[in-house]
């Protein structure tokens, strides 16, 4: 050993109103205050404090050991890496651009329900293709998801991919499931039967809250509000498959931001479980319509703190009901685990997490991407078609290897020091949409800015360490509510 009493593993800090926080590559964190901070980094910490001894526990600092020690790393870094083992677990069909909607922020810049359908639908050939391309994909579960337009007008199409998918992995024996996304609003007794003799299918819609909030962005082609129509085939649609294979999605817009409690209620009176409060994205109509849905970053922060409070509330008064965003950032800080949410991860999940399928069979390493062209014509992200080239071809693709290498963001600018890093991710394309490159520039980033703002909010939980909040938190990470955990986890951070 060197004349040291201990020497320092990898680690990131930032100051955090009187404390430290300190975290390491595989997301071990503690809180020191500033006197115990200084002590540590100039090596005066004693081996007989317990402080010593946590910090070592989380491998802040060794003594001894070392090949050890790092091997535990490596198995814990693997472990936050698993989902590069799987490779594209997420295939998106666009089956059709038309929609019986016209909805304000619709980011598909969908055509109306009577256009050309050989110039708007997939083909049963492209959709067969894109099939066979999804399940060469090394993963062992797979999610084929249907988007559009409003995928139910194409829905011959869905009955032949979910019927080709199931008949061609009798031979392969993937674990498939497929999520319809749609408004709802064409939900016929067919759709339904349909549905109950496929139990592996789901159904995601989008819910914006009550009927003045929902029908401000989203109205059918005449201008008329989908809240009535949407709520009837909800209801209907609850009553046949049940709630569980039912979620939504919410989109905070001006007309909401300051409304989230009932945004929050609608939810927890239509009888979903969960919410996720869904930041608007800059692409497709809503880039057009950007004047009138634009809001600040800040807003958003402030507006997310009080709805937050409000849905642990909630859960305290024996509610259970998860803010699915902050479940996802907290099984990243306070588990061993990855999540499989896209959108954070590093390198970028796009293309080798989750991929789409355009209606002519265009492959595109995210839906953003595909926006992004249908929006400006820019084809960046366009990493192949399915009938022009091999599995090989588009994900083994230049493009594809430029994100990759480009989205790590422990060698980012900006990211490689952050200390929320190792619960973070890259995002290329919004970087490229945003600020002309993919690598990006973090300080100008409104995505950063949001990421670190909800960042901070979620370590002033854990720095506080309520034990009725963070109760809470460990009953979503459960997905059990809080009378059914059986022992509390206890401390979560070092102050």
């Amino acid at each position: 050993m060197s004349e040291f009493p201990y020497r320092f593993l990898p680690f990131r800090f930032e100051r955090f109103d009187r404390s430290i926080l300190l975290a390491n590559d595989v997301g071990e964190f503690c809180f020191l205050d500033s006197t115990v901070f200084d002590r540590f980094i100039h090596r005066q910490l004693s081996p007989s404090e317990e402080m010593f001894k946590n910090l070592k526990s989380k491998r802040f600092l060794f003594d001894d050991h070392l090949p050890e020690i790092i091997e535990q790393l490596a198995i814990a870094y693997r472990t936050k890496k698993q989902f590069l083992f799987d490779f594209t677990t997420l295939h998106m069909l666009v089956v059709t651009q038309r929609c019986n909607q016209n909805c304000l922020y619709c980011h598909a810049v969908s055509k109306s329900q009577d256009s050309d359908t050989c110039e708007t639908d997939m083909s049963l050939e492209t959709a067969h293709r894109c099939v066979e391309m999804a399940l060469m994909s090394p993963a062992p579960s797979i999610k084929i998801e249907f988007q559009g337009g409003e995928p139910l007008i194409a829905f011959g199409v869905i009955r032949s991919i979910v019927d080709t998918a199931n008949t061609l992995n009798e031979n392969i024996g993937k674990n498939i499931e497929f999520v319809i996304c749609t408004n709802l609003t064409l939900i016929s007794a067919e759709i339904i039967d349909f549905l109950l003799q496929n139990k592996n299918i789901s159904i995601s819609t989008s819910l914006d809250g009550p009927e003045s909030i929902h029908d401000a962005c989203r109205c059918d082609r005449a201008g008329v509000g989908s809240y009535r129509v949407f709520k009837d085939k909800f209801r209907l649609l609850q009553s046949s498959i049940g709630k569980e294979r039912i979620s939504a999605l919410m989109t905070v817009t001006p007309y909401n931001l300051e409304r989230l409690k009932e945004v929050v209620n609608e939810y927890v009176e239509s009888g979903f479980n969960s919410i996720f409060l869904r930041p608007l994205n800059k692409f497709g109509a809503a880039q057009v319509n950007w004047g009138k849905l634009n809001y600040n970053v800040d807003d958003f922060l402030v507006h997310f703190k009080e709805i937050l409070d409000y849905i642990i509330t909630l859960n305290l008064k024996g509610h259970y009901f998860p803010e699915v965003y902050t479940t996802i950032l907290l099984t990243r800080i306070l588990t061993p685990y990855s999540t499989g949410f896209v959108d954070l991860q590093s390198p970028a999940g796009t293309g080798i997490s989750g991929v789409i399928y355009d209606y002519n069979g265009d492959v595109y390493v995210s839906d953003e991407a595909r926006m992004l062209q249908r929006t400006t014509g820019d084809r960046h992200f366009c990493i192949g078609n399915v009938h022009k080239n091999t599995w090989g071809d588009i994900f083994c693709s230049s493009q594809l290897k430029e994100i990759v290498d480009k989205s790590c963001i422990e060698s980012l600018a900006g990211c490689a020091w952050c200390v929320f890093q190792p619960y973070c991710g890259g995002d290329p394309v919004n970087n490229y949409a945003e600020q002309g490159e993919i690598y990006g520039h973090r300080y100008a980033n409104e995505m950063c800015h949001r990421h670190k703002g909800v960042f901070n909010l979620l370590f002033e939980y854990l720095r506080k360490n309520d034990p009725e909040i963070m109760d809470v938190f460990w009953s979503w990470i459960m997905n059990k509510p809080i009378n059914q955990i059986a022992i509390s986890p206890g401390s979560y951070a070092a102050v």
